[in-house]
């Protein structure tokens, strides 16, 4: 990417179970395999997995920065997999709601990664509670991952409606997991577009892909590996290379103010 900033984008959803953790992975994975700098944050800070996921067991996670003294360096762990993590905790209540100055500390302490990435993905955690909210306004690009049930349906749409409305967000990709076919991923991503249409004024959706249902992800996930590494060709991998390829052409964006240039600080107070 040149001398350009890093691209910061979260991997999000309204609901849980619905492969957002997976989707992160695969698309961390693709694109370190395009010879890209990449570093995958476990933004579900109470209820991490992303460690899981990938068979590996850092000693250390953001609890320990927070909490124990130690640095980003000290917790940022390389993967097999040409990509490197920064691990959250799994149980514990302190990481499920970030001070101000924690937040602060956070975006203070990924500044100094800048020069040493082109892609930061934030695998946040579901629904619309703070930390959600905080690490979607920290982002430059929003992927919002649903699937065709009717409820991630709606849950994609009260976490789109509560960024929009409260915290002027107007800009969504939208990806279908787990599709039985691209004809009915199309058909759920027309009815959220139907939704925000009506009802939010100026909300712009994006549909950047559909994975399609592949039964190779469960073995993946099972082999605790990812689906593009462990099948590369299966139809769901296709599908990720291919939205990892996409991205790889996403250019930052160029007017950022403050001295957080790719983890904007300027938004953590409007959470």
């Amino acid at each position: 990417m040149d001398e350009r900033l890093p691209l910061v984008m979260s991997v999000t959803s309204g609901k849980g179970g619905v492969g957002k953790t997976n989707i992160s992975a695969n698309l961390a994975y693709s694109l370190a395999r395009q010879g890209k700098r990449v570093i995958l944050l476990d933004a579900d800070l109470g209820l991490a997995n992303v460690d899981i996921v990938l068979g590996v067991s850092p000693q250390r996670n953001l609890f320990h920065l927070f909490h124990e003294g130690a640095t980003l360096e000290d917790i940022l762990f390389p993967t097999p997999y040409g990509f490197s993590i920064l691990p959250a905790s799994s149980g514990v209540a302190d990481m499920i709601s970030l001070t101000t100055g924690q937040k602060l500390e956070l975006l203070e302490a990924m500044d100094a990664l800048e020069e040493h990435i082109d892609y930061l993905i934030v695998d946040t955690g579901a629904g619309i509670n703070d930390n959600v909210l905080y690490f979607n306004l920290a982002v430059q690009e929003r992927l919002v991952v649903m699937t065709p049930e009717p409820t991630s349906l709606t849950d994609a749409y009260a976490l789109i409606k509560v960024l929009t409305l409260q915290h002027d967000v107007e800009r969504f990709r939208i990806l279908v997991n787990m599709a039985p076919s691209e004809k009915e991923a199309k058909e759920v991503y027309a009815r959220l577009a139907k939704a925000c249409d009506h009802f939010l004024a100026g909300v712009s959706l994006d549909l950047v892909g559909c994975i399609p249902h592949d039964p190779l992800v469960k073995k993946a996930v099972m082999r605790q590996e990812p689906v593009c590494s462990a099948y590369p060709d299966s139809q769901a991998a296709q599908s990720l290379q291919k939205l990892a390829k996409d991205i790889a052409t996403w250019n930052p964006a160029a007017n950022l103010d403050g001295n957080i240039k790719f983890f904007w600080k300027k938004l953590l107070f409007h959470a």
